[in-house]
């Protein structure tokens, strides 16, 4: 993988829960030995799931499989919850499957290892869900997981679940309820408290690191730009991305969820002026809108709106974007198996809808599942990525932009430090626990309110 320090990172939260630390900002080993403030700054809920793992006994290696297995699996899982609301069982399934074999999903898994974003793509369905549901719970466990998974991911998804807020406020007002008090438009405030234990130290105190080096350079946006005919073939490979048409990995959303938008988005029309399908043809549409703008981004004709926002430039590679694409082209291909299934009962011929499925899922694995691979299996073990010079000097070198402006970086792994640093809270890192602990309050407090109205 390109971030090959997954395992370092499992290792030394686990090595900080064991002490009895939380939440985990500063691990002592990393930083070239001086210790090195990384959760405090990369986002840790994965990490903080390995890092259990790891307290119940198994090695850092094991530790982050079950981590990085679990966090695919989830992304499954949570998009069925999500379609079987709009399409019933069969379109939740379909749409699950279709959102873990997308092709941008196997690039961050097997070939940048990107642990983060594919967290983080876990639980774009889970926020959409406790919108819809207008579930404070579900909706703010979701959305605080999005930014504790990673925060490049939570700022792209943040203007499109204001959109659905929006949409839901609006269908309340529209049947005489109160806008104010919609549920759905609390989900963005309790999220932004469970998780402000991390996003308030990461934005008010990154101006003490060394991460402005990681904008522009290499990871300059404008170099970034994915060609249109990419988007749609583009060869496999386990390299990087470069400037031009030509690239050392694969952005292709994926053949057939381009093909099944677009049929979804014709089928929307087909329908428009059926009552049948009134609920769920204005969906279609918005998740088409988000499937063509989230595609914007990821060209060079959106170049004037990246440099119109200096925040995008964090973003560092547009093609980042395909991780809605995949998003909302995984929900749409539901659509078409629920249209399929409303046709099949009005002709009374029911099997045709469940050749219907197997064929696009045979067809979905035909194409995608080659992707899921790994280049090389390596025959490590766990010491192989926790020994002291591995962590003091291979894992540190890989990352180590968190570290202040001003430090003399060592030349050689000799001149690493052999004892770490003292760590301290921040009165800003205190009181960002202190809004955290607001809102899991708040949260239990849902919880026990739920749990008594439904056994009342």
């Amino acid at each position: 993988m390109h971030d090959d320090t997954q395992v370092a990172r499992v290792f030394e939260m686990g090595k900080m829960l064991g002490s009895g630390v939380f939440p985990v900002r500063w691990v002592p080993d990393l930083g070239y030995g001086y210790g090195y403030p990384i959760f405090n700054f990369y986002a840790p809920l994965a990490y903080y799931i390995g890092g259990l793992f790891i307290l119940l006994g198994f090695d850092a290696l094991s530790a982050t499989k079950m981590m990085m297995a679990l966090g695919v699996v989830l992304a499954g899982i949570f998009m069925y919850f999500l379609a079987r609301e709009f399409f019933g069982k069969l379109g939740g399934i379909v749409a699950g499957l279709f959102y873990t074999y997308a092709p941008y999903h196997a690039i961050n898994i097997y070939v940048r290892g990107d642990v983060a974003e594919f967290w983080a793509y876990a639980f774009i369905p889970l926020a959409f869900l406790g919108i819809y549901r207008k579930d404070i719970l579900i909706g703010s466990i979701g959305f605080a997981a999005i930014i504790l998974s990673h925060n490049l991911t939570a700022m792209m998804v943040i203007p499109f679940l204001l959109i659905a807020i929006l949409f839901n406020c609006y269908i309340a007002f529209k049947n005489k309820k109160s806008f104010i008090i919609n549920p759905s438009s609390l989900i963005l405030l309790l999220g932004l408290s469970l998780s402000a234990f991390y996003w308030i130290p990461a934005l008010l105190e990154m101006k003490y690191t060394n991460v402005a080096s990681q904008i522009g350079g290499g990871a300059d946006f404008r170099d970034h730009f994915v060609c249109l005919p990419q988007l749609w073939l583009s060869p496999w490979g386990f390299g990087g991305s470069a400037k031009g048409c030509i690239d050392g990995m694969s952005f292709m959303i994926g053949k057939l969820h381009t093909i099944g938008s677009l049929v979804a988005l014709v089928l929307a029309f087909i329908t428009m002026r059926s009552k049948n399908y009134n609920s769920y043809k204005y969906y279609i549409l918005l998740a088409f809108a988000g499937f063509v703008i989230s595609i914007f981004f990821t060209l060079g004709i959106s170049k004037p709106i990246w440099e119109a926002i200096p925040l995008m430039a964090f973003f560092q590679y547009p093609w980042r974007f395909l991780i809605l694409s995949s998003f909302f082209s995984s929900f749409l291909s539901g659509f078409i198996i629920w249209f399929l299934k409303k046709r099949a009962a009005n002709i009374h011929f029911n099997t045709l809808m469940y050749y219907s499925t197997a064929i696009f899922i045979f067809f979905l694995l035909f194409f995608n599942i080659k992707f899921f691979v790994p280049q090389i299996i390596f025959p490590a073990t766990s010491k192989d990525y926790t020994n002291e010079r591995v962590l003091k000097w291979v894992a540190s070198k890989t990352s180590d932009e968190f570290l202040p402006p001003n430090f003399i970086k060592p030349k050689s792994e000799y001149e690493v430090a052999k004892k770490p640093l003292l760590f301290k809270e921040t009165v800003i890192e205190k009181a960002s626990n202190l809004m955290s602990l607001v809102g899991i309050l708040a949260l239990i407090v849902g919880i026990i309110f739920r749990y008594g109205k439904n056994k009342r």
